[in-house]
């Protein structure tokens, strides 16, 4: 008696594990958090190399939303997230110039750098406000759209007094790292003479808010 009981304690307890799909927090339902960030601490990298030096950029400029059930964070996660072109900063004017310019990013034809969701799989909870899955989205850059998959960190902070003095209502907060091939979207890998690796290394740190 006594090991079926035990049984099935871990039965209901692996059961409720394998389908704990969101957060254990004060708010239900569904909710939406817009990262467009006024102060610009928002904040999406890129990192890549040269046979000279490593090139790094960021942008501030980072707005778009996300939503989802509370309590079911895998089957309802939906929203797009985007950057602006002519926000990149690597540091150095004339880098920047090209890297925006026609022979590059052309963010005269193409402004945005988005990134739609579509899927999400591999949810683990690691705390009653935090998980951890793999984010699968629609990437567009340089007006071409690839599919690319994000592994993501995601925070949900219930309002508070702390949290209020970043923004008002709860916040999420969401770090992602995800590589892109240059020329899987038409890029040439070259810039002001030196040859980048075509592969970029994309980091998302950024912080919504539900209000």
């Amino acid at each position: 008696m006594k090991f079926y009981r035990f049984f099935t304690a871990l039965l209901i307890f692996t059961a409720a594990d394998l389908f704990s799909q969101g957060f254990n927090v004060k708010a239900s339902g569904m909710q939406t958090f817009n990262f467009t960030d006024p102060t610009g601490r928002n904040q999406v990298s890129f990192f890549s190399t040269t046979p000279i030096e490593d090139v790094r950029g960021t942008s501030n400029d980072v707005s778009g939303s996300v939503s989802f059930d509370v309590n079911d964070f895998a089957n309802t996660l939906d929203g797009e997230i985007k950057i602006s072109v002519a926000s990149l900063n690597t540091g150095i004017e004339m880098r920047n110039q090209h890297l925006q310019g026609p022979n590059w990013l052309d963010a005269g034809n193409f402004p945005f750098i988005t990134f739609k969701i579509k899927s999400v799989s591999n949810v683990k909870i690691v705390a009653d406000n935090r998980l951890t899955c793999a984010v699968t989205g629609d990437f567009t850059l340089h007006g071409v759209t690839k599919q690319v998959t994000a592994a993501a960190n995601v925070t949900y902070l219930d309002e508070s007094e702390m949290t209020q003095k970043r923004a008002p209502g709860d916040l999420l907060g969401v770090r992602a790292e995800f590589d892109v091939k240059l020329s899987d979207f038409n890029v040439d890998n070259q810039i002001i003479g030196n040859k980048v690796a075509d592969d970029i290394e994309v980091t998302v740190n950024i912080v919504g808010s539900n209000k």
